[in-house]
């Protein structure tokens, strides 16, 4: 959530809010929340704390509470509350000192906290002789560095520290403390690479107890203990991992992921784990309504380290957060365990989409490593996995009475042989590599909410196991797998597992003697020979590259007798060691001597990239420089075509198409594309079309068939289709879109259409003029009527399509506040260089389409 916005509403002119992250305030009232914001105001800087509303979108949601000016005197620090441990990636506690006033305010762990946190060191000036310590990391030479920002993530909500696991990156033991120091340079790197080698001769194998548990709560509240579902077992877990869906169903959440039900789930859960034994929380983490909650036995917490949480969508666009993923990775003793919480795809007949959200959750779940010069690590580079949720995997076509028929028998057997899970994961087209137990429980969907009785409103859903627990790895048994009919709050029934987990715990005595033997052996190496490597193919040709479709060439390099470090590198004056199309996986990292290596060349065409492709100004081509450590550079050639496409060609040149993109000569669509954008038309021998074709085809299509279909635009498509609809629709040769079964699909074609134009329908110069006028659906007219003609015409029309959808709301379920989020975000976007909208502005852009949605006016 961006506050910053309110307080700049709030600020006199001459000042300027620089950050903002909200935290919660040990008073003596007990804890309170308070936005913290990093004030300048006429050359002086100052935190000013501010009690808030729990969505503080405007000026009237906030109120000032007190004003702490930086000058001499001033210091913040990190501090760990006595009887706490810290974990790296838990929230953070920071005492600031003015004076002989002190305040204690936890902070959530993220990159914004780092951002703030390092506003505020950059205008300590030496003589105020203050203190900061950012969740420090230190080097041989004593120097503190911040430490690393990781990636997009849902901060957790903060508590007092004794609700927190806390620690310092060093644990209490004595082989943990040589792990965690690590000197800069490419000698550590080989020793942690021998180390990890060797790993056998220094560890051995413990059991610890995990409980994993899934409960898709239907937005509701929790009404009941959660202690028949996470306290069932005689045997205290060590380590409890809690995932929830659909947490929060209200629009608030869905548009600004926001909800008041994460603080009350997370409550429900610390009181109801088991009585017989003490736990500490080390994560929490929500995209939306999908939760996933970690905690540790407290005496085990100091054997926890390098924790990390990231999230992905794959909602509509393959971003929004109703449907996606949620995971935490950390390290408990020396084996690396990743927890993920998904919400896939519902209805039965959408198992492929499913498989194509597992797969990108995969692909796109990649987690920064506390050492810089590593790789991001993926799902699969942890040695152990549990993944849990609401998987929506169901049964293949069967009728109600007979399932039910044979649920009464406790036949499930003959239930599995159609569950989709089991039918995908026995074809090994999706989960390569998991393992289920045994389903002995009936299936724990769908229910009336507050019984055990089958779903008997109108939609009379199948039962269905929906709730599922995979796990990957060795050394893993599963203990337990079952269902929970007591408790009865949601249409699911809860699921859990318990498991054994075989950890990898050090003995020092023996580390010592291969961290010794490893220094040894490395001396004796050192400066011995310039490494070198063979690269099996250094030229990389890729043919025929279209939008949103990824292509992927691969090379192995082989290197010789000495360890080495490798980096693409940046080419002299340029910002980056490739262009923005390609990408290199991995792009740096560590070999040991005569050992393999596969890197992966990924090219992908995106909005941001397809504009200059289209019009020549880019190609397909680039040169790469792979950079050996103490050794020599490598030079690779990246080089192909691409075919055109209507996606990112701007409204005015597709007007001026008469015929498909891709019958046109390069020197054709390079006129049209960097045609300056005019109110009137440019050509005056030429009449352009009133809207681009594309446009039309797509939205004819949605408008004799999707009127009436349920959840458009906020249900994705299926991938294959959308390529189908940008061939179609980029050479023509279908005059209707008969293959394409999904009115997902092209409804998803028509919102990624209208991201990728380079210049909004909305023009970006207007942008400012229409959320100042977003109250006024007289003044929004006119911000219309001063577009270029092609603009108003499509924006006119796509109102219209809009208008006709809200007629059948009863049966699409939409209405203008989901239009109006959906459409705001596209039809209206910021100029290039602008921040990233704040939610105030997007609510505005939402209140400006919604004016014309809700204003009788033109129809198809």
């Amino acid at each position: 959530m961006d506050q910053s916005f309110a307080i700049q509403e709030t600020l006199s002119p001459g000042e300027t809010c620089l950050a903002t992250v909200q935290g919660i305030l040990a008073a003596e009232e007990g804890m309170e929340s308070r936005l913290l914001s990093l004030v300048e105001s006429h050359g002086k800087s100052m935190i000013c704390l501010y009690k808030h509303r729990r969505m503080a979108i405007t000026a009237e949601d906030i109120c000032l509470d007190r004003v702490l000016l930086i000058q001499k005197g001033f210091a913040v620090e990190e501090v760990t509350p006595e009887n706490d441990l810290q974990i790296p990636g838990s929230d953070v506690t920071v005492q600031i000192t003015l004076c002989d006033a002190s305040l204690l305010v936890q902070l959530p762990f993220g990159s914004q906290t780092q951002m703030f946190l390092q506003e505020i060191r950059k205008r300590c000036s030496p003589g105020n002789k203050t203190a900061m310590v950012v969740d420090p990391e230190l080097s041989t030479d004593g120097e503190v560095k911040a430490a690393p920002t990781y990636g997009h993530q849902n901060l957790s909500r903060p508590k007092t520290a004794s609700e927190m696991v806390q620690s310092s990156n060093e644990s209490a033991s004595e082989w943990t403390q040589c792990l965690c120091t690590r000197p800069s340079g490419l000698r550590d790197t080989h020793i942690h690479s021998w180390l990890k080698q060797k790993e056998n001769s220094y560890t051995r194998i413990q059991s610890f107890r995990f409980f994993v548990g899934t409960y898709n709560v239907n937005g509701q509240s929790p009404r009941e203990s959660l202690q028949p579902w996470l306290s069932q077992e005689g045997e205290p877990p060590d380590v409890y991992c809690v995932g929830f869906q659909e947490l929060d169903l209200s629009k608030e959440a869905f548009f600004f992921n926001d909800t008041p039900k994460e603080e009350e789930w997370f409550k429900a859960v610390t009181e109801s784990l088991h009585p017989g034994a003490k736990y500490a929380k080390v994560k929490l983490v929500r995209l939306v309504g999908i939760l996933l909650l970690l905690y540790v036995r407290t005496e085990l917490a100091m054997n926890v380290s390098e924790v990390e949480a990231e999230t992905v969508g794959t909602g509509i666009m393959g971003r929004m957060g109703n449907k996606g993923g949620v995971a935490i990775r950390f390290q408990f003793h020396n084996t690396t365990v990743c927890i993920v919480n998904t919400h896939l795809a519902a209805h039965p007949e959408e198992y492929e989409r499913r498989n194509q959200e597992v797969r990108d959750i995969c692909a796109r779940m990649q987690f920064h490593q506390l050492e810089s010069s590593r790789p991001l690590l993926a799902i699969n580079g942890h040695d152990v996995v549990f993944w849990l949720g609401d998987l929506n995997y169901q049964l293949e076509g069967q009728e109600m009475e007979h399932v039910k028929k044979l649920i009464r028998a406790r036949d499930f057997q003959a239930l599995h042989q159609h569950d989709q899970l089991k039918i995908q994961l026995g074809a090994q087209v999706v989960f390569e590599g998991f393992r289920e137990g045994d389903i002995s429980f009936q299936p724990t969907y769908k229910y009336n909410p507050g019984s055990d009785d089958w779903d008997d409103s109108e939609k009379c859903r199948v039962p269905a196991w929906c709730d599922r627990i995979l796990w990957r790895g060795k050394s893993v048994s599963q203990l337990s797998y079952r269902s929970h009919m007591t408790l009865k709050n949601s249409d699911h029934k809860p699921v859990s597992a318990v498991f054994d987990v075989g950890v990898k715990v050090v003995d020092e005595k023996c580390y010592r003697k291969a961290f010794e033997d490893i220094v040894r052996s490395l001396d004796k190496k050192e400066n011995a020979s310039i490494p070198s490597v063979t690269l099996s193919k250094s030229k990389f040709l890729f043919k025929d590259v279209k939008f949103l479709q990824l292509q992927v060439k691969s090379f192995t390099i082989c290197n010789g007798p000495v360890p080495c470090q490798f980096e693409f590198i940046n080419k002299p004056s340029e910002d980056t060691y490739c262009k923005p199309w390609l990408i290199a996986k991995p792009n740096k990292g560590f070999l040991l001597p005569d050992s393999k290596l596969v890197i992966e060349l990924e090219l992908f065409v995106n909005k941001s990239t397809v504009t200059a492709l289209n019009s020549g100004e880019d190609k397909l081509d680039d040169i790469l420089v792979f950079h050996l450590d103490r050794g020599k550079d490598y030079f690779l050639s990246v080089s192909g075509n691409y075919l055109t496409s209507c996606f990112g060609c701007p409204i005015q040149a597709l007007c001026f198409m008469k015929e498909p993109i891709r019958e046109m000569l390069p020197e054709a669509i390079r006129e049209l594309t960097l045609m300056p954008l005019s109110t009137d038309d440019a050509f005056q021998d030429e009449k352009p079309l009133d809207i681009p074709k594309e446009l039309w085809m797509m939205v004819d299509r949605l408008y004799r068939d999707a009127c009436q279909q349920e959840d458009l635009f906020q249900q994705p498509g299926l991938r294959a289709e959308f390529e189908q609809i940008r061939d179609w629709l980029d050479t023509g040769t279908l005059d209707e879109l008969g293959p394409i079964s999904s009115n997902h699909s092209v409804a998803e074609a028509l919102l990624l259409f209208l991201e990728s134009l380079p210049e909004p329908v909305v023009c970006s110069k207007l942008y400012r003029n229409s959320l100042e006028c977003a109250n006024s659906y007289k003044m929004s007219s006119q911000v219309i009527s001063m577009l270029p003609r092609c603009h108003q015409n499509v924006f006119r029309y796509l109102v219209a399509f809009l208008r006709e959808l809200l007629r059948h709301t009863g049966k699409n379920h939409l209405d203008v506040n989901i239009l109006g989020s959906i459409f705001g975000g596209l039809l209206l976007r910021p100029p290039p260089g602008h921040s990233k909208p704040s939610t105030a502005e997007k609510q505005k852009a939402q209140q400006f389409i919604q004016q014309f949605l809700c204003h009788e006016g033109t129809t198809l």
